[in-house]
């Protein structure tokens, strides 16, 4: 009879422990699970929002494109699981080794309700310009802007 009222002693609290720590270990796993996977997504649109831009400067850039202005609407979600998100960039002058600049354009993106932000860099060419402005994802009229100038600037920014 001893025996089984000590193993009782020892397994009940064994027990009662599994019953608090088992959900709560899974809760955070899960927590963390769903933050990676938002992260992820926002990462990528992103880069995928940087990739749009760098190829309307490249574009835009050539000596055979004249003066004017293009208009992308970008093909990124409107939600990521059903949070917006907002970007903003920054524009910054880099010179390497060689003495040549070359500008830097830092995206960041901010998934709303969350607090999850990434940033993405763009490399671009030493005659681009940004205009301050705002990335919303669930706006209607959410667009990149390019207007190319007749002294070969080219003004890049976020529409709508």
């Amino acid at each position: 009879m001893p025996h089984i009222t000590i193993e009782y002693a020892i397994l009940v609290p064994v027990l009662i422990l599994q019953i608090f720590l088992f959900p709560l270990t899974t809760s955070w796993l899960m927590s963390t699970w769903v933050d990676s996977r938002r992260s992820l997504a926002l990462q990528e649109a992103a880069s995928h929002l940087g990739s749009i831009i760098q190829q309307m400067y490249f574009s835009l850039s050539h000596d055979t494109i004249l003066a004017g202005s293009v208009t992308q609407k970008p093909d990124v979600p409107l939600y990521i699981e059903n949070n917006p998100y907002t970007g903003s960039a920054t524009l910054r002058t880099v010179v390497n080794e060689a003495q040549n600049s070359s500008k830097i354009l830092d995206i960041t993106f901010r998934l709303e309700n969350t607090g999850i932000t990434t940033t993405t860099r763009v490399i671009l060419g030493q005659n681009v310009l940004w205009k301050n402005s705002t990335f919303v994802s669930n706006s209607a009229n959410t667009c990149i802007v390019a207007e190319k100038f007749e002294n070969g600037t080219i003004l890049l920014s976020f529409g709508g």
